[in-house]
């Protein structure tokens, strides 16, 4: 850090007041662009399995097929994420993001040409004498894939963003916010996907929501850049940002960077990638799964569904939103941040067994189980919200994005699994008549994982211990 930089810190601080004052709130613009760059995500992400009803009896595909095209998302998404987090820490936030969201909306167009892409992928494999994939299967498979590499670099840019931009009392606030424009996303697109598909088909929706993308961008240019260099930021501001992080002091700013060996062999690692391994792939079965349940349970279809999964997903904004200021209650009563988000996540871990009602009771009315799984879904967005700030309370801001890509491969393979399970599940009882049974067995997966995944987490880290370099 420069010279005039050290200077602006140490007035502001010699200025700023012991008690709350008035610093500017620069930094919630950037909140601002990070949630809609995750509503613009989710959006993209949200296309396919909205119209996946339709699209599977265009091109026949079997539960297992569709599974296999989301698995090809998560998959790669997983793989992604590992990388994209080192990326993004040797690139910068500002540049990374641009690259990551030029990639994914890219993909997200590509779905509308999946059928040449897919006679193109069959034609070199017939080449090669590798029996075909489907064309159309083919072809979704290749658009998502583009479609993860780009999206992989969402979270680890918005986390290390997110530590940048705000102190630690506040950043799960701000995560939680940002964090519910994945909820914004999965209701915009309920509402505008079947409509644009009933006017000017299926291609049109994956194009038109896909150049989304490229409008934020422009934004991102504009409004961006690392605080030490932000002239629409006040150096009060800046003071009040750096004042609660140790890590983020002159001297350690531009600190020594951590090899991914040595980040796994932190336990601080570790809890991370368990808790995102357990609970990750919940979220992914709501988002890619809801709207098949609702079709192949209630005989729901594209427009019947949108007002369920508009309510769903409006539940989830206030869990978010609310899971990101929840810790703050402990934290008030004297807990450090960690020790507060922990108790937080314990207390949120106990409302997704509410989801284990939803088949019991779904034959009242779709409504039930629509809520209830709201509950869950609202409950993840909550637990979300915390566990991503938890990297940015022990681990240096030179390595958050990093071990953010750690931990999502890990929820990324754990997504796979159940996308994978659910399609075996799926088309296994649905074979036998008994839908339900399979759909029981997964909402009960989805219930059980917070616990499970808290308990592995205080095993791995029972008291908070920050890492320096």
């Amino acid at each position: 850090m420069n010279e005039q930089v050290i200077g602006k810190l140490e007035t502001a601080a010699d200025k700023a007041a012991p008690v709350a004052q008035a610093v500017g709130k620069y930094r919630w613009t950037i909140c601002g662009l990070l949630f809609f760059a995750t509503t613009v995500n989710y959006l993209d992400r949200q296309v396919l399995s909205l119209l996946a009803p339709d699209l599977s009896k265009e091109f026949g595909w079997s539960n297992t097929d569709y599974a296999n095209i989301t698995a090809v998302f998560q998959f790669v998404y997983a793989i992604s994420m590992l990388f994209a987090g080192r990326v993004v820490d040797r690139m910068g936030t500002r540049a990374a993001f641009v690259l990551a969201i030029v990639i994914w909306s890219l993909g997200a167009i590509m779905h509308a040409m999946a059928i040449p892409l897919g006679a193109g992928i069959a034609s070199i494999l017939g080449a090669v004498g590798i029996a075909a994939v489907p064309v159309s299967i083919a072809g979704f498979m290749l658009a998502r894939a583009v479609l993860a590499i780009g999206e992989s670099g969402n979270f680890p840019a918005a986390i290390k963003a997110t530590a940048e931009y705000f102190p630690k009392k506040e950043r799960s606030f701000a995560t939680g916010i940002f964090n519910s424009g994945a909820n914004v996303g999965a209701i915009l697109a309920p509402l505008t996907v079947p409509v644009i598909a009933l006017y000017w088909g299926w291609q049109a929706a994956f194009v038109i929501i896909g150049a989304i993308g490229f409008l934020w961008m422009i934004a991102w240019l504009i409004f961006f850049d690392t605080p030490d260099r932000q002239k629409r930021m006040s150096a009060e501001e800046l003071a009040y940002i750096r004042s609660d992080a140790p890590a983020a002091k002159p001297a350690a700013v531009g600190g020594a960077k951590l090899s991914w060996m040595q980040l796994l062999g932190y336990r601080q690692t570790w809890s991370f990638v368990f808790g995102k391994f357990m609970t990750d792939g919940v979220w992914w079965f709501f988002l890619f799964w809801l709207p098949k349940y609702l079709s192949a349970q209630y005989g729901m279809g594209k427009e019947d569904i949108v007002l369920p999964l508009a309510v769903l997903y409006s539940m989830t904004m206030v869990g978010s939103i609310g899971g990101g200021w929840f810790p703050a209650y402990f934290m008030k009563r004297g807990d450090n941040a960690y020790d507060g988000r922990m108790k937080a996540m314990l207390a949120i871990a106990f409302f997704p067994l509410v989801v284990l009602l939803a088949q019991p009771l779904g034959h009242i009315s779709f409504w039930l189980p629509v809520l209830l799984i709201g509950v869950g879904a609202s409950a993840h967005q909550a637990w979300s919200a915390n566990i991503f700030t938890t990297v940015s309370d022990m681990f240096p801001q030179q390595s958050v994005a990093s071990v953010v890509g750690i931990g999502g491969m890990a929820g990324g393979i754990g997504g796979v699994l159940m996308s994978k399970i659910g399609g075996w599940l799926f088309d296994y009882y649905g074979a036998l008549g008994q839908i339900y049974t399979g759909y029981m067995i997964m909402f009960a997966i989805c219930a059980l994982a917070y616990l499970v995944a808290w308990l592995g987490m205080k095993a791995l880290v029972p008291r908070y211990k920050e890492i320096t370099v």
